[in-house]
Order: structure tokens, then sequence, then C-alpha cells
């Protein structure tokens, strides 16, 4: 693991614990940690603590590929004497030169044809540590004019002189992802291992390598394409630059589509599953509005959260037929469609604030608010009808005069003129001073 998990990892979690859930299996969680230079245990912990948030837990105990460095290693050991892999001595830049491109075939290594015997010697003295950081390395022998360039002869093992956090310094050679993710999946009697669209092209490697080994089971691989969403980058390489070049607050910052992000921010488990099950499974690439993904949070909150009021930019009203030496309590429920959750109570009283754009001095019949001259009801409370604006030396309302109509709390006006519409408030004089952040899209 080299980096935090964001939405597009929300979609494979919810695809492979959700299948697995379905259809009565296990679903493994396995860290890749074949890259020693990349690995930080800080998102090691970071991806259990997001996988067990999104509402999901693995079967035993947490897997790592280290966990099978020896098996592979005896495989490779395999491979050799099969004549299926050679040590190649060719540079990492030599090996992109004889690869070829999409359009030429590749050229086989001047040293794809050493014996069995002298394979298996650089073998062992690459794993002593003999040899630096990159002069060797261990190939399969596949096919060099394969239209597929992953069959070209791949690397299976390459010389990385590292300490790894699983396993020291016991090895300084270390599998690549392509080796060591089927046969993992094969150590552990996995079925289905499900990947995103993009390792599509792997799967004849991933195949081969099964079908070339005497592994204990056949797993096979499955794609889906990614879950994209616009306004949102899940690269995980643009991510990083954010974050280590000061752009944001961590990963965990609530612009970021990271899941620790979108956590703190406030999105809850369940409206990411759903908006995972709303975009559905596919291999077509496409890309999701970020408005699905508001509304399967807001469909969420709207039957979970508890309510209340908040006013953002206050105005301030009077009532100024009510007692200046009056107040009294109202109540409303904590939830409308959960009684059992009780109510709350509601401090009333002369003067109230409502947010600034609830009022205008003039309006079209469009405008469903407090208007002068016309009627709206405060959200479980009394109808009132503005009277006047109160405006500064500048022409800006500060404060609007208004009257409560009377007898109207639950109930309609007695002279039938009815409010157009309603609007939230909170006392001016007993309410709670708060800090609230108002996220825009970090990405345009």
């Amino acid at each position: 693991p080299n980096g935090y998990l964001h939405i597009g990892h929300a979609k494979s979690i919810w695809i492979n614990f959700g299948l697995a859930e379905k259809f009565g299996g296990t679903c493994n969680l396995r860290f890749d940690d074949t890259n020693p230079v990349k690995e930080d245990l800080e998102y090691v912990e970071s991806i259990k603590r997001d996988v067990e948030w999104m509402g999901y837990h693995w079967d035993g105990a947490v897997r790592y590929s280290s966990d099978y460095f020896d098996q592979l290693y005896e495989w490779a050991l395999y491979l050799i004497r099969e004549g299926k892999a050679f040590v190649c001595d060719l540079s990492a830049e030599q090996m992109r030169e004889y690869r070829g491109t999409l359009t030429e075939p590749g050229r086989n290594s001047p040293w794809r044809d050493r014996s069995v015997a002298e394979n298996l010697d650089l073998f062992e003295r690459m794993k002593n540590g003999e040899f630096a950081d990159g002069a060797r390395s261990l190939r399969a022998r596949i096919d060099m004019t394969s239209p597929n360039i992953n069959l070209r002869d791949p690397v299976l093992y390459r010389i990385k002189k590292a300490s790894h956090h699983q396993t020291g310094d016991k090895w300084c050679i270390y599998p690549s992802y392509d080796y060591a993710h089927g046969q993992g999946d094969a150590i552990e009697g996995v079925t289905h291992s499900i990947c995103t669209v993009e390792f599509e092209d792997h799967r004849p490697l991933y195949d081969w390598c099964i079908n070339n080994l005497p592994t204990p089971s056949q797993p096979h691989q499955y794609e889906f394409s990614r879950l994209n969403v616009n306004y949102m980058i899940t690269s995980k390489r643009k991510l990083k630059l954010l974050v280590d070049e000061g752009h944001v607050d961590g990963w965990n910052d609530p612009r970021l589509p990271t899941l620790s992000g979108m956590r703190r921010r406030g999105f809850t488990p369940k409206a990411l599953r759903d908006f995972c099950e709303m975009t559905g499974v596919t291999k077509v690439v496409g890309v999701a509005d970020i408005s699905m993904l508001e509304f399967a949070l807001r469909e969420d909150l709207n039957a979970h959260a508890p309510r209340a009021m908040c006013v953002l930019r206050p105005l301030k009203v009077v009532l100024t037929n009510y007692p200046a030496d009056q107040s009294e309590t109202l109540s409303a429920p904590i939830h409308p469609q959960h009684e059992a959750l009780g109510v709350r109570t509601l401090a009333f009283g002369r003067e109230i604030l409502i947010e600034q754009d609830d009022f205008r001095e003039q309006a079209n019949k469009h405008y469903k608010r407090l208007v002068s001259g016309k009627r709206v009801r405060l959200r479980n409370a009394c109808v009132i009808e503005a009277d006047e604006a109160v405006k500064d030396v500048d022409g800006r309302i500060i404060e609007v005069r208004a009257r409560v109509i009377e007898d109207t709390l639950g109930k309609d006006p007695a002279d039938g003129i009815k409010p157009k519409g309603v609007i939230h408030w909170v006392s001016a004089t007993d309410h709670l001073d708060c800090e609230v952040r108002l996220y825009d899209r970090l990405f345009t």
C-alpha cells in the first residue's frame, strides 16, 4: 500500500465484500507489499480502518503478499528448472527498448538462452545480495512477439536492497505484483479475483503463472470498470502531490475524495454503498455525476439524521406584537418519521434570527419565503407577516419588523390567508454559536 483509499476503492470494496456476502463466501484482505520502497504502515492501518468503516469484515487475519515470499521463491526456482524463467542482465531502460511497441514485436534478451544451471546459480546469488539494485532480474520466458506486451518476458523478480516492514532484511529480491498476485490467490484458495478493468490485459499473465506452476488451486481473474466521479481526482500520485506540497490538510482533508476525507466531511458508509449500487457493475468506462453521490448521502441522512435548525447568515426579526418580557418553549420532533426518538425544545421569543436570503422587500410569485407585506410560517412555530425592513446608512437590511399572526401554532390563520412557504429560524437570545465550514469542489 502506498496511499489512502479513495472513492474508487469504495466501489472495489463494495463489489468484493458484497459478492462474498451475497453468495455465502468470504473475502480476504491482502496487502500487496512486494515493493518495500513504497510501503508505509500508516497506509496499512488507514486501509483497515476504511474497510471496517465501510461496514465490512475480512475473513481471518489480515494477509500480506510477503507471507508467501518463501513459497514464491520456490516456485520461481521451479520455473527456472522447467526452462520457463531466466536471469536477465538488461537494465530497465534496455528492457524497455527490447520490449517493442504495440505495433512492433519485441526482441529476445541476449541472456534468454542461459542454461538452467547458470540461471539457478545467478538467481541464488541475486538472493544472497551479490549484485547491485537493477543489475539483474528474473524474467518469465514466454513470447517476445506476443501482441500483449505483458507477455513479452515479464519481470518476475528484481533486486531491491531495502528493508521490508514485514520481513525486515531477510530478502533483497522481491517478486513483481503480477507474479505475486495470482499465486497469493492460489495459496489462499481464492475463486474470484476481482480487479478494475485496467488489469484486463494482465489476465493472460495471471493465467500463465497459474497454469505453469503447481499451485494448490486455480483462481480466475475478473474485471470491472473503475469508478470515476466528475469533479474528483482519484490518481494516488496526484493526491499524494497535494498532500506532500501542503495544498490540503493531509490525506483526510474533507475536500479530498479519500474515504478518510469523505468520512471527516460527513459522508456515511451507507451513502457510499448505495452510490456504488446506483452506478452498477460494468466493464464500460464512464464517469458518474457527483450529484448521484450527493443524492445518496441526502437520502441516508434524511432517513436517520436528528433534526436541528441552523442559521448561517443571520438577519434579526423583531416580532413587534410579541411581549418583550415573555418567552416560551416550543417542541418539535427529533425526527419526523421516527416518533420513538422523542422531541426537542425550541426557545421562542420577541427576537429571532432567520437567513438573510429568506427575506426580500419585493419578490415575484415564485419566491416562497418572507416578503414585506406577506406571510410565512416559521418551522415548528407560528405564522408571521413582515411589516418593515430596517436599513443601515448604506442601505443594507439589518433588521425586519414583523407581526405574529394570532393562534397559528400548528394551525392556519383564521382569516384564511395562508402563508406560501416555511422558513427555519433560531432564537436571537437562546442559541448555540457554532463553526460551519462550507466546502466547495476542490477540482474543476
